[in-house]
């Protein structure tokens, strides 16, 4: 039977949840790397046995941990993330001129049909690629001489590169965001890029047609359908139906539309998924009432989805990465807290159930349909 693979990452450690179809039991792996903040696990779906973690420390820096057996053993591979050239720097967040510094790996994106191929999206924000499984890292320099680049200056958690959206169609066009830049698109695969933010409002930014400035915390899209994009920014949900060339609110009817995370359904391309919480200033759930918000309309309308999460005295944030679905018939929901749950829906977000509660905070959730 077809079975699922959740994959979370904490700030003490990383765990493997798997179950078979019905995704009603679940074994719990880990932690693995216990005590470190592992920002991002991710799977490969050119093989389901290769996983990707990154694992980050104060003391120890950062280390790519790479399992070549689903999660039960894993190995520590390159981690030289070295900045290729553009010299000079960025903005910081007073305005004054910062030099670039690495701090650490965000997100890791596998390629689609090759396990040892994997991007990965770093702070301060850059985009790097391994070609041999992460044993070595190559910075796509393109992204940073875009011109823009010393205008770039930090969101509240830091200048990160936290998403990468690869069109499924063409592996050399894809799309990433940065905090607190903005979306920025190739169709190279990183040699050139231009900036993809007309139409977004930001405090601080009155004219629209600003090229960088925009704090965006997620993207989402649907495979069948690339150039809609979905975000979730700072103080808006927006869509875009020309691959980021132009965007609009879809956010309307939501309690507020500050929130992390924003997913679509695996089968359903105009069903789509935020938590919103109740400002940048108070990350928390509107009313201490954790709902999830699905819009089957592509963001005209919304609906709150309650059933079998707290609705009562619930002070959890949802991070940007940890939300994710499977592509299972009746498609799967899962998301984590910085209370340390990870709740699932098996039925399309109607009704919810705790995986595992009380690990430490989750940075991360991401999911693997397994044969």
């Amino acid at each position: 039977m077809t079975g699922v693979r959740v994959l979370v990452g904490t700030r003490k450690g990383a765990f493997v949840l798997t179950s078979d179809g019905t995704r009603a039991d679940w074994k719990v792996s880990g932690p693995h790397f216990a005590g470190w903040e592992i920002y991002h696990v991710a799977g490969s779906a050119a093989d389901p046995d290769r996983l990707y973690a990154s694992q980050s420390g104060g003391w120890f820096g950062q280390v790519i941990q790479r399992s070549d057996d689903g999660g039960a053993t894993w190995q520590p591979v390159g981690n030289e993330f070295a900045y290729a050239g553009v010299p000079g720097t960025h903005q910081w967040y007073d305005g004054t001129p910062h030099p670039w510094e690495f701090a650490r790996v965000w997100h890791l994106e596998p390629s689609a049909d090759d396990p040892d191929t994997v991007l990965a999206g770093v702070e301060d924000a850059a985009l790097f690629r391994s070609t041999d499984g992460g044993q070595s890292w190559a910075e796509l320099r393109g992204l940073r001489e875009h011109g823009s680049g010393p205008q770039w200056q930090p969101g509240a958690g830091g200048m990160c590169l936290h998403t990468i959206v690869v069109d499924p169609r063409d592996p050399a066009r894809m799309h990433v965001a940065i905090s607190a830049a903005g979306v920025f698109r190739t169709e190279d695969a990183g040699a050139t890029w231009t900036a993809a933010n007309r139409g977004l409002r930001s405090e601080g930014i009155p004219d629209s047609d600003a090229e960088v400035g925009h704090c965006v915390h997620n993207l989402a899209v649907h495979p069948s359908r690339p150039d809609t994009l979905f975000m979730q920014k700072h103080w808006d949900v927006m869509r875009s139906d020309d691959g980021g060339g132009h965007w609009y609110d879809i956010g309307g009817d939501l309690p507020t539309d500050f929130g992390f995370p924003i997913d679509v359904h695996a089968h359903e391309p105009d069903t789509v998924y935020v938590v919103p919480i109740t400002s940048d200033s108070v990350h928390v759930p509107p009313e201490g009432r954790l709902r999830v918000y699905r819009s089957r309309t592509g963001g005209n309308e919304w609906e709150p989805l309650t059933k079998g999460l707290p609705q009562e005295h619930c002070y959890v944030n949802v991070l940007r990465d940890a939300m994710a679905v499977d592509s299972l018939d009746s498609c799967g929901v899962y998301f984590g807290t910085t209370g340390g749950q990870v709740y699932a829906s098996a039925d399309a977000g109607d009704t919810w159930a705790p995986i595992v509660r009380d690990l430490p905070a989750v940075l991360s959730v991401e999911v693997q349909t397994l044969p």
